[in-house]
């Protein structure tokens, strides 16, 4: 019995459906999140989650593997650089797939395939750090003004 061993050719031809994986994956590591169809975002994360668990290890290597599927030398460097060391204790489980309804055109199941650790949570991050250091600056203004 060959359970669970196959993988959803998303009715395309091999070199179709080969470059658009290839091309989901460079997006999703430049934006860090993308939204698509279900079926498309399951087929891409096996992509991903393989070539995040390669960029977790800095070798040429892994960095000529990765190539092969990723051309963009930019999008290379900051999977081995950026992606690959913040995922360094991670076992795996690098990506996450959230559903968002519905699309209205022919009802197919929409999700938004994302980093774990997205980089909207660190923004989240430092947009709280400036408003700390903006209360702080305010309260010290007025403390100087309370004194003079």
């Amino acid at each position: 019995m060959k359970h669970k061993i196959g993988f959803n050719k998303l009715n395309r031809t091999p070199a179709h459906r080969k470059a658009m994986l290839r091309n989901m994956a460079t997006v999703l590591f430049k934006h860090e999140r993308i939204v698509t169809t279900r079926a498309k975002a399951v087929e891409c994360r096996r992509e991903a989650e393989k070539m995040i668990t390669r960029a977790k290890e800095d070798s040429v290597h892994n960095r000529r593997e990765i190539a092969k599927s990723i051309t963009d030398e930019a999008i290379l460097a900051k999977l081995f650089t950026v992606i690959g060391p913040r995922m360094k204790e991670r076992n795996g489980g690098y990506t996450r797939i959230m559903r968002i309804g519905m699309r209205k055109q022919d009802a197919a199941d929409m999700v938004v395939l994302e980093l774990v650790d997205h980089a909207e949570d660190g923004k989240k991050a430092e947009r709280e750090k400036r408003r700390a250091e903006k209360k702080a600056k305010a309260k010290s203004k007025a403390a100087a003004a309370d004194k003079a």
